[in-house]
């Protein structure tokens, strides 16, 4: 590896980790075409080598919430258990999905993610109240304890949740989290900061299982490229966790979402 690309790798690796570590999510929309066109690789040969990276991240994340009481453990467990699975399936459809048509869905993917953010954007800065609509929320945390309040709706709303989330981890190589997000903010009346920190333990736990199944599918994943990644990607998560109470959320959901809109269109333009 030379210097200049120790260098590329080092800085999309530290870009990857503090959107991670900033939003929850995000990591491997930006890995994977970082990889892309920075290296020259496919889809399919992307895929591993950022869902590493974005896994190992999201473990550090993940420690960090756990530490500030922001992870619901057991309702990341169980996503984990319900997505595993599925991580499988959609690591088998990418496998049989031509270039063309894996640039395409993961396009649609991300301006879907796009129209998301900025509508809660727009939401938080006319001051909507986020708590007050979640009051009718299917899955619900006690006040009291802190907890879930375990009903068979609730488990039935996070296990489809981590299906979702399994299943897209597989097919676009991401982790998972800008699934997993915004539907615990619209399901359940989890905080911000406690959907982002569960998000990244289900993306730590799953990721890694899309990791094992893509080199038990016969992937080749470059050895010392992707822990450099890695841990350049572990390094950005810190620096953004430390960062994400600081910068109005509103301001970094746009310019994240500017960045997927330029990726989305790019990846259209080279599709067609």
């Amino acid at each position: 590896m030379t210097l200049i690309t120790l260098l590329l790798v080092l800085s999309i690796g530290i870009g990857v980790g503090v959107i991670m570590g900033l939003t929850g999510a995000g990591g491997g929309m930006l890995a994977v075409p970082a990889l892309v066109y920075s290296q020259g690789w496919t889809m399919q040969q992307a895929m591993p080598v950022a869902l590493l990276a974005v896994s190992l991240g999201a473990l550090i994340g993940a420690i960090d919430g756990l530490r500030r009481k922001q992870v619901r453990y057991k309702a990341a467990t169980l996503m984990a258990i319900a997505g595993a699975p599925l991580t499988s399936l959609g690591i088998l459809a990418a496998q049989n999905m031509s270039q063309r048509w894996l640039m395409l869905t993961f396009s649609a993917v991300l301006l879907v993610v796009v129209a998301r953010l900025v509508f809660q954007a727009k939401s938080q800065l006319l001051g909507y109240s986020q708590a007050a609509e979640r009051q009718d929320a299917m899955a619900c945390v006690n006040h009291k304890t802190g907890k879930f309040d375990w009903t068979l709706k609730t488990a039935s709303v996070i296990s489809l949740i981590g299906a979702c989330a399994g299943f897209f981890t597989g097919l676009l190589g991401v982790g998972g989290g800008f699934i997993i997000v915004p539907l615990l903010r619209h399901f359940t009346n989890l905080s911000m900061q406690s959907a982002a920190a569960t998000s990244l333990m289900v993306i730590a736990l799953v990721g890694a299982v899309a990791v094992a199944s893509a080199i038990l599918h016969g992937i080749d994943i470059p050895f010392i490229f992707s822990l450099t990644f890695a841990f350049a990607s572990v390094a950005g998560v810190l620096f953004g966790r430390r960062v994400a109470n600081r910068l109005p959320s509103a301001s970094v959901q746009l310019i994240f979402a500017g960045m997927l809109v330029c990726v989305a269109f790019s990846f259209l333009v080279k599709a067609w």
